[in-house]
């Protein structure tokens, strides 16, 4: 298998869990579009005015992605 990366976008405030929601319908809509193996996309709740929307790709399409849909942050994923 190989190496992922979990690519993170930030959303802070009152209304942070409604746009994170909405980012993932986006990544997803993207996803499609792009035919990417596998991607892992999903919303997680940090606080109650901190959530991340995400997404987990192969790592060799990191630096692609990254410069197309400028996510906050990334980390390495793993799937255990």
């Amino acid at each position: 298998m190989s190496e992922r990366v979990k690519l993170i976008w930030d959303f802070r405030g009152p209304n942070a869990e409604q746009t994170a929601k909405h980012h993932t319908i986006h990544l997803s809509e993207f996803a499609q579009i792009e035919n990417l193996n596998n991607p892992i996309i999903g919303q997680e709740e940090l606080s109650k005015m901190h959530h991340t929307a995400y997404m987990v790709v192969d790592k060799d399409l990191m630096h692609s992605l990254r410069e197309t849909l400028k996510p906050t942050r990334g980390q390495y994923y793993d799937e255990a």
